[in-house]
């Protein structure tokens, strides 16, 4: 087992556990009752449709895998 130690892991952990939200809700599922995912990846800066904003995210999440 192992742990994310350093804020770029953190951040890539965040961002994977908001694409699987995102996906969800892409399905018609809520996974929160506050704020939806697709809204709080659009305060981060990502911007489109729900499925552009996933392929961004999913884009990122890639990146930040193979560079780190």
């Amino acid at each position: 087992m192992s742990s994310l130690t350093t804020p770029t892991q953190l951040d890539a952990y965040r961002l994977a556990t908001l694409r699987t939200g995102l996906r969800l809700e892409i399905k018609g599922m809520r996974v929160n009752i506050g704020q939806t995912c697709y809204s709080i990846l659009k305060t981060l800066g990502f911007k489109g449709s729900r499925e552009a904003v996933l392929q961004q995210v999913t884009d990122e999440v890639e990146y930040i895998k193979a560079n780190f």
